[in-house]
Protein backbone atom coordinates (compact mmCIF):
# COMPACT_ATOMS: atom_id res chain seq x y z
CA UNK A 1 0.00 0.00 0.00
CA UNK A 2 1.66 3.33 -0.85
CA UNK A 3 1.76 6.53 2.04
CA UNK A 4 -1.44 8.07 0.63
CA UNK A 5 -3.53 5.19 0.22
CA UNK A 6 -2.60 4.17 3.84
CA UNK A 7 -3.08 7.94 5.61
CA UNK A 8 -6.71 7.67 3.88
CA UNK A 9 -7.58 4.39 5.18
CA UNK A 10 -6.01 5.69 9.04
CA UNK A 11 -7.73 8.53 8.58
CA UNK A 12 -11.05 7.09 7.90
CA UNK A 13 -10.97 4.35 10.73
CA UNK A 14 -10.40 7.63 12.89
CA UNK A 15 -13.64 9.48 11.69
CA UNK A 16 -15.68 6.72 11.82
CA UNK A 17 -14.92 5.58 15.08
CA UNK A 18 -15.55 9.05 16.42
CA UNK A 19 -19.23 8.52 14.32
CA UNK A 20 -19.62 5.27 16.72
CA UNK A 21 -21.55 2.68 14.40
CA UNK A 22 -23.24 -0.41 15.04
CA UNK A 23 -26.82 1.06 14.08
CA UNK A 24 -28.48 3.97 11.97
CA UNK A 25 -30.63 6.63 14.07
CA UNK A 26 -33.87 4.54 14.40
CA UNK A 27 -35.59 5.66 17.80
CA UNK A 28 -31.75 6.85 19.26
CA UNK A 29 -33.60 9.48 21.87
CA UNK A 30 -35.92 8.96 24.56
CA UNK A 31 -37.99 12.06 23.34
CA UNK A 32 -38.18 11.63 19.70
CA UNK A 33 -38.87 7.78 20.16
CA UNK A 34 -42.29 9.26 21.20
CA UNK A 35 -42.82 11.00 17.72
CA UNK A 36 -42.18 8.51 14.82
CA UNK A 37 -43.16 10.86 11.76
CA UNK A 38 -40.72 13.56 13.17
CA UNK A 39 -37.66 10.85 13.59
CA UNK A 40 -34.90 11.14 11.43
CA UNK A 41 -33.08 7.67 10.58
CA UNK A 42 -30.66 8.24 7.79
CA UNK A 43 -29.32 11.24 5.96
CA UNK A 44 -27.05 10.37 2.88
CA UNK A 45 -25.43 12.41 0.49
CA UNK A 46 -23.23 11.91 -2.71
CA UNK A 47 -22.78 12.67 -6.41
CA UNK A 48 -25.61 11.58 -8.35
CA UNK A 49 -24.13 8.23 -10.20
CA UNK A 50 -27.34 7.47 -12.64
CA UNK A 51 -26.21 6.76 -16.11
CA UNK A 52 -22.63 7.76 -15.46
CA UNK A 53 -19.58 6.39 -17.43
CA UNK A 54 -16.69 4.74 -15.27
CA UNK A 55 -14.98 7.92 -15.56
CA UNK A 56 -17.57 9.25 -13.70
CA UNK A 57 -18.87 11.28 -16.22
CA UNK A 58 -21.89 11.83 -18.36
CA UNK A 59 -25.74 10.67 -16.83
CA UNK A 60 -26.72 12.60 -14.18
CA UNK A 61 -23.08 12.99 -13.01
CA UNK A 62 -22.91 16.85 -12.32
CA UNK A 63 -25.80 16.81 -9.58
CA UNK A 64 -25.19 15.92 -5.93
CA UNK A 65 -27.84 13.72 -4.31
CA UNK A 66 -29.60 14.45 -0.87
CA UNK A 67 -31.76 11.73 0.53
CA UNK A 68 -33.43 12.28 4.22
CA UNK A 69 -35.22 9.24 5.84
CA UNK A 70 -37.96 9.75 8.69
CA UNK A 71 -40.17 7.26 10.47
CA UNK A 72 -38.46 4.62 10.81
CA UNK A 73 -39.68 0.81 10.90
CA UNK A 74 -42.20 1.30 9.22
CA UNK A 75 -44.45 -2.42 8.96
CA UNK A 76 -45.71 -2.66 5.61
CA UNK A 77 -48.97 -3.74 6.65
CA UNK A 78 -49.12 -0.55 8.91
CA UNK A 79 -53.08 0.47 8.08
CA UNK A 80 -55.56 1.67 7.51
CA UNK A 81 -53.99 5.22 7.94
CA UNK A 82 -50.26 3.93 7.37
CA UNK A 83 -47.51 6.33 7.44
CA UNK A 84 -48.05 10.14 6.16
CA UNK A 85 -45.87 12.82 7.18
CA UNK A 86 -46.67 15.54 9.68
CA UNK A 87 -48.74 18.60 8.36
CA UNK A 88 -47.36 20.43 11.69
CA UNK A 89 -43.99 19.59 11.60
CA UNK A 90 -40.98 21.43 9.22
CA UNK A 91 -38.72 19.31 7.62
CA UNK A 92 -35.53 20.49 6.65
CA UNK A 93 -32.09 20.01 4.85
CA UNK A 94 -29.45 22.30 5.32
CA UNK A 95 -26.06 23.02 3.30
CA UNK A 96 -23.05 24.55 4.71
CA UNK A 97 -20.95 25.28 1.90
CA UNK A 98 -18.13 27.79 3.54
CA UNK A 99 -17.36 25.42 6.82
CA UNK A 100 -18.13 28.07 9.18
CA UNK A 101 -20.93 25.36 10.98
CA UNK A 102 -23.83 27.30 9.86
CA UNK A 103 -26.54 26.96 7.25
CA UNK A 104 -26.00 28.59 4.13
CA UNK A 105 -28.79 26.61 1.97
CA UNK A 106 -31.75 25.22 3.79
CA UNK A 107 -34.43 23.48 1.99
CA UNK A 108 -38.13 23.36 3.58
CA UNK A 109 -41.02 20.94 3.50
CA UNK A 110 -44.36 21.66 4.85
CA UNK A 111 -47.41 18.38 4.10
CA UNK A 112 -50.73 18.85 3.88
CA UNK A 113 -53.44 15.67 4.17
CA UNK A 114 -56.45 17.12 2.24
CA UNK A 115 -59.20 14.56 2.83
CA UNK A 116 -61.95 13.77 0.72
CA UNK A 117 -64.58 12.02 2.96
CA UNK A 118 -65.60 9.93 0.39
CA UNK A 119 -69.26 8.59 0.51
CA UNK A 120 -70.81 5.55 0.06
CA UNK A 121 -74.50 5.33 -0.14
CA UNK A 122 -76.16 3.33 2.58
CA UNK A 123 -79.29 2.80 2.43
CA UNK A 124 -80.80 6.65 2.55
CA UNK A 125 -77.38 8.06 3.92
CA UNK A 126 -74.20 9.24 2.38
CA UNK A 127 -71.47 8.03 4.78
CA UNK A 128 -68.02 8.33 4.41
CA UNK A 129 -65.94 5.42 3.99
CA UNK A 130 -63.58 4.23 6.84
CA UNK A 131 -60.08 3.69 4.78
CA UNK A 132 -58.03 6.26 2.78
CA UNK A 133 -58.86 4.19 -0.54
CA UNK A 134 -62.42 3.71 -2.16
CA UNK A 135 -60.31 1.60 -5.00
CA UNK A 136 -57.88 0.98 -7.10
CA UNK A 137 -54.84 3.98 -7.23
CA UNK A 138 -52.37 4.52 -10.45
CA UNK A 139 -52.20 8.11 -10.75
CA UNK A 140 -51.39 11.38 -8.98
CA UNK A 141 -54.37 12.76 -7.33
CA UNK A 142 -56.22 9.52 -7.62
CA UNK A 143 -59.64 9.89 -7.94
CA UNK A 144 -59.64 6.82 -5.21
CA UNK A 145 -57.75 8.39 -2.55
CA UNK A 146 -59.57 9.43 0.16
CA UNK A 147 -56.61 11.57 1.67
CA UNK A 148 -54.56 13.29 -1.31
CA UNK A 149 -50.94 14.01 0.46
CA UNK A 150 -49.03 17.17 -1.20
CA UNK A 151 -46.48 19.45 -0.08
CA UNK A 152 -44.44 22.53 -0.78
CA UNK A 153 -40.54 22.79 -1.45
CA UNK A 154 -38.90 26.36 -0.34
CA UNK A 155 -35.28 27.86 -0.04
CA UNK A 156 -33.56 30.08 2.84
CA UNK A 157 -30.39 31.24 2.00
CA UNK A 158 -28.36 32.31 5.22
CA UNK A 159 -30.15 32.02 8.64
CA UNK A 160 -33.02 29.76 8.37
CA UNK A 161 -35.26 31.69 10.87
CA UNK A 162 -34.40 35.07 9.95
CA UNK A 163 -35.98 34.86 6.17
CA UNK A 164 -38.92 33.95 4.72
CA UNK A 165 -38.57 30.81 2.32
CA UNK A 166 -38.36 31.65 -1.18
CA UNK A 167 -40.93 28.85 -3.26
CA UNK A 168 -39.46 26.04 -4.91
CA UNK A 169 -41.55 25.42 -8.07
CA UNK A 170 -41.95 22.47 -10.48
CA UNK A 171 -40.96 23.37 -13.98
CA UNK A 172 -44.34 24.18 -14.89
CA UNK A 173 -44.86 26.50 -12.82
CA UNK A 174 -46.96 25.05 -9.97
CA UNK A 175 -45.77 25.15 -6.59
CA UNK A 176 -47.43 22.05 -4.91
CA UNK A 177 -45.90 18.79 -5.45
CA UNK A 178 -48.23 15.73 -4.89
CA UNK A 179 -46.72 12.37 -2.52
CA UNK A 180 -47.56 9.12 -3.57
CA UNK A 181 -49.79 6.82 -0.97
CA UNK A 182 -48.02 4.36 0.52
CA UNK A 183 -47.63 0.98 -0.79
CA UNK A 184 -51.02 -0.58 0.85
CA UNK A 185 -50.68 -3.86 -1.04
CA UNK A 186 -50.75 -5.28 -4.75
CA UNK A 187 -54.70 -5.22 -5.18
CA UNK A 188 -54.48 -1.25 -4.71
CA UNK A 189 -51.56 -0.26 -6.62
CA UNK A 190 -50.67 -2.99 -9.30
CA UNK A 191 -47.81 -1.06 -9.85
CA UNK A 192 -45.93 0.35 -7.47
CA UNK A 193 -42.87 1.52 -9.17
CA UNK A 194 -44.63 2.92 -12.13
CA UNK A 195 -47.17 4.83 -9.47
CA UNK A 196 -44.37 6.30 -7.50
CA UNK A 197 -42.16 7.14 -10.63
CA UNK A 198 -44.96 9.80 -11.60
CA UNK A 199 -44.23 11.44 -8.70
CA UNK A 200 -40.65 12.48 -9.18
CA UNK A 201 -40.91 15.91 -10.03
CA UNK A 202 -38.72 18.30 -12.17
CA UNK A 203 -38.36 21.69 -10.08
CA UNK A 204 -37.02 25.22 -10.86
CA UNK A 205 -34.68 26.04 -7.84
CA UNK A 206 -34.67 30.21 -7.51
CA UNK A 207 -30.68 31.51 -7.23
CA UNK A 208 -28.72 28.97 -8.58
CA UNK A 209 -26.67 29.79 -11.96
CA UNK A 210 -28.71 30.26 -15.24
CA UNK A 211 -28.97 26.97 -16.51
CA UNK A 212 -27.69 25.01 -13.11
CA UNK A 213 -31.47 25.84 -11.82
CA UNK A 214 -32.91 22.52 -12.24
CA UNK A 215 -32.95 19.96 -10.06
CA UNK A 216 -35.75 16.89 -9.34
CA UNK A 217 -37.83 16.21 -6.08
CA UNK A 218 -39.68 13.47 -4.35
CA UNK A 219 -41.24 12.48 -0.97
CA UNK A 220 -42.69 9.18 -0.47
CA UNK A 221 -42.39 5.74 0.61
CA UNK A 222 -38.77 3.44 0.45
CA UNK A 223 -37.75 -0.16 1.33
CA UNK A 224 -35.38 0.57 4.56
CA UNK A 225 -32.10 0.46 2.87
CA UNK A 226 -29.74 0.17 6.00
CA UNK A 227 -28.03 -2.99 6.29
CA UNK A 228 -27.64 -4.17 10.64
CA UNK A 229 -28.22 -7.38 12.60
CA UNK A 230 -30.16 -4.83 14.82
CA UNK A 231 -31.09 -7.07 17.46
CA UNK A 232 -28.12 -8.73 17.90
CA UNK A 233 -26.51 -6.15 17.82
CA UNK A 234 -28.34 -4.60 21.01
CA UNK A 235 -28.34 -7.14 22.89
CA UNK A 236 -24.83 -6.94 23.83
CA UNK A 237 -23.61 -7.80 20.08
CA UNK A 238 -25.29 -11.86 20.90
CA UNK A 239 -23.44 -13.51 18.03
CA UNK A 240 -20.43 -15.99 18.52
CA UNK A 241 -17.28 -14.91 17.36
CA UNK A 242 -17.32 -17.75 15.00
CA UNK A 243 -19.42 -15.93 13.42
CA UNK A 244 -18.80 -12.27 13.04
CA UNK A 245 -14.95 -12.87 12.34
CA UNK A 246 -15.56 -15.10 9.72
CA UNK A 247 -16.03 -13.62 6.20
CA UNK A 248 -17.81 -16.21 4.91
CA UNK A 249 -20.94 -15.44 6.92
CA UNK A 250 -21.23 -12.46 6.16
CA UNK A 251 -24.63 -12.57 5.62
CA UNK A 252 -25.19 -15.40 7.49
CA UNK A 253 -28.00 -13.26 9.70
CA UNK A 254 -28.97 -11.76 6.35
CA UNK A 255 -30.64 -14.17 3.96
CA UNK A 256 -29.51 -13.05 1.01
CA UNK A 257 -30.29 -8.85 1.94
CA UNK A 258 -33.75 -10.24 3.22
CA UNK A 259 -32.40 -9.28 7.14
CA UNK A 260 -35.00 -7.92 9.63
CA UNK A 261 -35.13 -4.40 9.08
CA UNK A 262 -35.18 -4.67 5.00
CA UNK A 263 -38.39 -6.06 5.77
CA UNK A 264 -39.51 -2.61 7.46
CA UNK A 265 -40.28 0.69 4.96
CA UNK A 266 -39.20 4.32 5.63
CA UNK A 267 -40.29 7.87 4.38
CA UNK A 268 -37.21 9.53 2.10
CA UNK A 269 -37.30 13.20 1.25
CA UNK A 270 -34.86 13.08 -1.42
CA UNK A 271 -33.38 15.83 -3.78
CA UNK A 272 -31.16 16.20 -6.55
CA UNK A 273 -29.47 19.58 -6.98
CA UNK A 274 -26.70 20.57 -9.39
CA UNK A 275 -23.35 20.51 -7.79
CA UNK A 276 -22.93 24.23 -8.56
CA UNK A 277 -25.99 25.68 -7.01
CA UNK A 278 -24.85 24.39 -3.61
CA UNK A 279 -20.78 25.23 -4.20
CA UNK A 280 -19.43 28.65 -2.55
CA UNK A 281 -16.51 30.61 -4.62
CA UNK A 282 -13.82 27.97 -4.58
CA UNK A 283 -14.61 25.47 -2.06
CA UNK A 284 -15.67 22.19 -3.36
CA UNK A 285 -16.27 20.63 0.36
CA UNK A 286 -20.25 20.90 1.45
CA UNK A 287 -21.96 19.93 4.85
CA UNK A 288 -25.30 18.78 5.24
CA UNK A 289 -27.73 17.51 7.86
CA UNK A 290 -31.58 17.01 8.27
CA UNK A 291 -33.57 18.08 10.90
CA UNK A 292 -37.28 18.45 11.95
CA UNK A 293 -39.17 20.36 14.36
CA UNK A 294 -42.64 21.18 15.73
CA UNK A 295 -44.04 24.02 17.24
CA UNK A 296 -43.56 25.43 20.60
CA UNK A 297 -46.71 24.78 21.91
CA UNK A 298 -49.70 22.14 21.17
CA UNK A 299 -53.29 22.17 22.27
CA UNK A 300 -55.18 18.77 22.68
CA UNK A 301 -58.86 19.11 21.44
CA UNK A 302 -60.92 16.72 23.94
CA UNK A 303 -63.99 16.94 21.20
CA UNK A 304 -61.96 17.81 17.71
CA UNK A 305 -63.99 18.45 14.58
CA UNK A 306 -64.85 16.38 11.47
CA UNK A 307 -61.48 16.42 9.31
CA UNK A 308 -58.36 15.22 8.93
CA UNK A 309 -55.45 16.15 11.24
CA UNK A 310 -57.77 18.29 13.63
CA UNK A 311 -57.08 16.68 17.21
CA UNK A 312 -54.61 19.56 17.58
CA UNK A 313 -53.83 22.86 17.55
CA UNK A 314 -49.78 24.07 17.07
CA UNK A 315 -48.34 27.26 17.56
CA UNK A 316 -45.28 29.75 18.49
CA UNK A 317 -41.82 29.39 17.23
CA UNK A 318 -40.22 26.13 15.97
CA UNK A 319 -38.37 24.12 18.39
CA UNK A 320 -35.77 21.52 16.68
CA UNK A 321 -36.61 17.89 18.05
CA UNK A 322 -34.30 16.07 15.32
CA UNK A 323 -31.40 16.15 13.57
CA UNK A 324 -28.92 13.86 11.50
CA UNK A 325 -26.11 14.15 9.83
CA UNK A 326 -23.43 11.57 9.59
CA UNK A 327 -25.27 7.75 10.74
CA UNK A 328 -24.95 6.71 14.37
CA UNK A 329 -23.90 9.94 16.26
CA UNK A 330 -26.51 10.22 18.70
CA UNK A 331 -27.20 6.74 18.92
CA UNK A 332 -24.08 5.62 19.82
CA UNK A 333 -21.73 8.68 20.80
CA UNK A 334 -24.07 10.82 22.74
CA UNK A 335 -24.59 9.82 26.22
CA UNK A 336 -28.03 8.83 27.09
CA UNK A 337 -28.37 12.25 29.66
CA UNK A 338 -27.69 14.23 26.39
CA UNK A 339 -29.59 12.55 23.57
CA UNK A 340 -32.38 15.11 23.55
CA UNK A 341 -30.29 18.08 23.67
CA UNK A 342 -28.20 16.99 20.73
CA UNK A 343 -31.58 16.70 18.54
CA UNK A 344 -32.36 20.32 19.58
CA UNK A 345 -29.17 21.49 18.33
CA UNK A 346 -26.94 23.25 15.62
CA UNK A 347 -23.67 22.15 14.40
CA UNK A 348 -22.12 25.52 15.35
CA UNK A 349 -22.36 24.68 18.98
CA UNK A 350 -21.25 21.48 19.17
CA UNK A 351 -18.22 22.10 21.41
CA UNK A 352 -20.37 21.14 24.01
CA UNK A 353 -20.38 17.59 23.40
CA UNK A 354 -16.83 17.29 23.06
CA UNK A 355 -16.23 14.95 25.67
CA UNK A 356 -18.29 12.34 24.08
CA UNK A 357 -15.63 12.61 21.49
CA UNK A 358 -12.76 13.03 22.96
CA UNK A 359 -13.75 10.42 25.50
CA UNK A 360 -15.83 7.81 23.74
CA UNK A 361 -17.66 5.35 25.96
CA UNK A 362 -18.38 2.84 22.53
CA UNK A 363 -14.70 1.10 22.84
CA UNK A 364 -15.06 -0.24 26.54
CA UNK A 365 -18.17 -1.49 25.70
CA UNK A 366 -17.34 -3.38 23.18
CA UNK A 367 -14.18 -4.47 25.13
CA UNK A 368 -16.50 -5.91 27.52
CA UNK A 369 -18.99 -7.68 25.37
CA UNK A 370 -16.61 -9.21 22.91
CA UNK A 371 -13.95 -10.37 25.76
CA UNK A 372 -11.03 -8.59 24.35
CA UNK A 373 -9.64 -5.02 25.31
CA UNK A 374 -10.14 -3.07 22.31
CA UNK A 375 -10.42 0.01 23.87
CA UNK A 376 -7.07 2.63 22.96
CA UNK A 377 -5.53 3.88 25.56
CA UNK A 378 -4.16 7.27 24.47
CA UNK A 379 -6.63 9.83 26.43
CA UNK A 380 -7.85 12.09 25.95
CA UNK A 381 -9.00 10.82 21.63
CA UNK A 382 -7.65 14.63 20.40
CA UNK A 383 -7.35 12.64 16.96
CA UNK A 384 -11.09 11.47 16.95
CA UNK A 385 -11.84 15.37 17.63
CA UNK A 386 -9.66 16.25 14.57
CA UNK A 387 -11.05 13.76 12.05
CA UNK A 388 -14.83 13.63 13.65
CA UNK A 389 -15.10 17.84 13.81
CA UNK A 390 -13.36 18.92 10.56
CA UNK A 391 -13.41 16.90 7.85
CA UNK A 392 -10.39 14.53 6.71
CA UNK A 393 -7.56 16.54 4.45
CA UNK A 394 -7.31 15.92 0.81
CA UNK A 395 -10.83 14.22 1.09
CA UNK A 396 -13.02 15.99 2.79
CA UNK A 397 -11.82 19.00 4.64
CA UNK A 398 -13.78 22.47 3.96
CA UNK A 399 -10.71 25.49 2.87
CA UNK A 400 -11.04 26.86 6.61
CA UNK A 401 -13.64 24.50 8.68
CA UNK A 402 -15.29 25.59 12.24
CA UNK A 403 -15.49 22.61 14.42
CA UNK A 404 -18.66 20.56 14.10
CA UNK A 405 -20.68 17.38 13.10
CA UNK A 406 -22.18 17.18 10.03
CA UNK A 407 -21.87 15.04 6.99
CA UNK A 408 -19.40 16.38 4.31
CA UNK A 409 -18.74 16.12 0.89
CA UNK A 410 -16.10 17.01 -1.27
CA UNK A 411 -18.24 17.79 -4.54
CA UNK A 412 -14.99 17.87 -6.74
CA UNK A 413 -14.73 14.16 -6.48
CA UNK A 414 -16.41 12.42 -9.54
CA UNK A 415 -19.57 9.80 -8.88
CA UNK A 416 -18.35 6.22 -9.29
CA UNK A 417 -20.88 3.95 -11.24
CA UNK A 418 -22.86 1.13 -8.49
CA UNK A 419 -21.13 -1.22 -10.34
CA UNK A 420 -17.68 0.11 -9.13
CA UNK A 421 -18.59 0.97 -5.86
CA UNK A 422 -17.05 -0.55 -2.78
CA UNK A 423 -19.16 -1.04 0.03
CA UNK A 424 -16.36 0.27 2.24
CA UNK A 425 -16.00 3.43 0.69
CA UNK A 426 -13.16 5.38 0.91
CA UNK A 427 -11.29 2.89 3.51
CA UNK A 428 -11.73 0.09 1.24
CA UNK A 429 -10.87 1.75 -1.69
CA UNK A 430 -7.54 2.91 0.35
CA UNK A 431 -7.10 -0.69 1.21
CA UNK A 432 -7.92 -2.34 -2.43
CA UNK A 433 -5.86 0.36 -4.03
CA UNK A 434 -8.90 1.57 -6.31
CA UNK A 435 -10.08 4.81 -7.16
CA UNK A 436 -13.63 5.40 -5.73
CA UNK A 437 -12.92 7.96 -3.03
CA UNK A 438 -17.00 9.10 -3.28
CA UNK A 439 -18.38 6.75 -0.69
CA UNK A 440 -18.53 7.08 3.19
CA UNK A 441 -16.86 9.41 4.90
CA UNK A 442 -16.64 11.24 1.65
CA UNK A 443 -20.61 12.07 1.91
CA UNK A 444 -22.90 8.67 2.27
CA UNK A 445 -23.98 6.27 -0.70
CA UNK A 446 -26.98 3.79 -0.03
CA UNK A 447 -24.60 1.15 -0.54
CA UNK A 448 -21.64 1.99 1.70
CA UNK A 449 -21.40 -0.62 4.67
CA UNK A 450 -21.32 2.08 7.46
CA UNK A 451 -21.66 -0.70 10.07
CA UNK A 452 -18.77 -2.94 8.84
CA UNK A 453 -16.84 0.05 8.40
CA UNK A 454 -16.86 0.75 11.93
CA UNK A 455 -16.84 -2.42 13.53
CA UNK A 456 -13.27 -3.36 11.59
CA UNK A 457 -12.35 0.25 12.77
CA UNK A 458 -13.39 -0.78 16.38
CA UNK A 459 -11.34 -3.49 16.75
CA UNK A 460 -8.40 -2.22 15.27
CA UNK A 461 -8.91 -4.33 12.06
CA UNK A 462 -7.94 -1.25 9.48
CA UNK A 463 -4.09 -1.16 11.79
CA UNK A 464 -3.94 -4.75 11.05
CA UNK A 465 -4.43 -4.54 7.39
CA UNK A 466 -1.84 -1.37 7.54
CA UNK A 467 0.37 -3.70 9.27
CA UNK A 468 1.96 -0.17 10.85
CA UNK A 469 1.64 2.21 14.33
CA UNK A 470 3.59 4.78 12.58
CA UNK A 471 2.97 8.49 13.59
CA UNK A 472 0.15 10.12 11.60
CA UNK A 473 0.37 13.84 11.60
CA UNK A 474 -3.48 15.43 11.47
CA UNK A 475 -4.86 18.26 11.05
CA UNK A 476 -4.97 20.66 14.54
CA UNK A 477 -8.63 21.53 15.57
CA UNK A 478 -9.00 25.17 16.95
CA UNK A 479 -9.40 25.79 20.46
CA UNK A 480 -8.07 22.10 20.73
CA UNK A 481 -4.36 20.93 20.96
CA UNK A 482 -2.40 20.25 18.65
CA UNK A 483 -1.24 16.23 18.73
CA UNK A 484 0.82 13.88 16.89
CA UNK A 485 -1.47 10.79 16.69
CA UNK A 486 -0.80 7.32 15.12
CA UNK A 487 -3.05 4.30 13.93
CA UNK A 488 -3.30 3.47 17.60
CA UNK A 489 -1.90 0.05 18.48
CA UNK A 490 -1.72 0.85 22.84
CA UNK A 491 -4.83 -1.72 22.70
CA UNK A 492 -3.71 -3.85 19.72
CA UNK A 493 -1.43 -6.76 19.01
CA UNK A 494 0.39 -5.83 15.62
CA UNK A 495 -0.45 -9.52 14.45
CA UNK A 496 -4.15 -8.98 16.27
CA UNK A 497 -3.74 -13.03 17.62
CA UNK A 498 -5.76 -14.46 20.13
CA UNK A 499 -2.60 -15.31 22.16
CA UNK A 500 -1.96 -11.66 22.72
CA UNK A 501 -2.14 -9.33 25.30
CA UNK A 502 -4.90 -7.37 23.51
CA UNK A 503 -6.98 -7.50 20.36
CA UNK A 504 -8.99 -9.90 18.42
CA UNK A 505 -8.19 -12.51 15.92
CA UNK A 506 -8.93 -11.44 12.25
CA UNK A 507 -10.06 -8.51 13.17
CA UNK A 508 -10.09 -7.51 9.75
CA UNK A 509 -12.91 -9.34 8.99
CA UNK A 510 -15.06 -8.67 11.81
CA UNK A 511 -18.88 -7.95 10.61
CA UNK A 512 -22.13 -7.66 11.88
CA UNK A 513 -23.49 -10.65 9.84
CA UNK A 514 -25.74 -8.34 7.50
CA UNK A 515 -24.18 -7.70 3.88
CA UNK A 516 -24.47 -4.41 2.71
CA UNK A 517 -23.83 -5.56 -0.57
CA UNK A 518 -27.06 -7.49 -0.70
CA UNK A 519 -29.60 -4.94 -0.40
CA UNK A 520 -31.37 -3.97 -3.62
CA UNK A 521 -31.35 -0.28 -5.18
CA UNK A 522 -32.74 1.37 -8.16
CA UNK A 523 -29.79 2.46 -10.86
CA UNK A 524 -31.16 6.14 -10.17
CA UNK A 525 -33.15 8.68 -8.44
CA UNK A 526 -34.18 8.20 -5.58
CA UNK A 527 -32.40 5.43 -5.67
CA UNK A 528 -33.72 3.84 -2.33
CA UNK A 529 -36.30 0.65 -3.79
CA UNK A 530 -39.55 0.11 -4.20
CA UNK A 531 -41.18 -0.04 -0.73
CA UNK A 532 -42.26 -3.65 0.72
CA UNK A 533 -46.03 -4.25 -0.15
CA UNK A 534 -48.98 -4.52 2.62
CA UNK A 535 -49.85 -7.52 1.08
CA UNK A 536 -48.63 -9.95 -1.30
CA UNK A 537 -49.93 -11.81 -4.48
CA UNK A 538 -52.22 -15.09 -3.96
Amino acid sequence: MNFKLGHLAKACLLLVVAGGAIASSHREAPSIAGSPRVDGTDFYMFRSYEGVAADGSGGRSDYVTILANYQPLQAPYGGPNYFQLDPNALYEIHIDNNGDAKEDITFQFRFKNALKSIPLAIGSASVPIPLIQAGAVSNLNDANLNVNETYTVGIVRGERRKSLATPITKTSGSATFEKPVDYIGTKTIADYATYAGKHIHTMTIPGCPTGKDQGRVFVGQRQEGFAVNLGTVFDLVNAPASVLLDPANKDAAGMGGKHIIQKANVTTIALEVHKDCLASGGDTVIGGWTTASLRQARLLNGAPPSGNDKAEKAGGAWTQVSRLGNPLVNELVIGLPDKDKFNASQPKDDAQFLTYVSNPTLPALLSVVLGADVAPKNLPRTDLLTTFLTGITGVNKPTTPTPSEMLRLNIAVAAVPAANQNRLGVAGNALAGGTDNAGFPNGRRPKDDVTDIALVAMVGGLCAINGSTDKLKLNSVPGVPSLTSKCDGTALTSTMSATGPNGLPNAANIHDAVDQATVPFLPGFPYLNTPNAGSATY
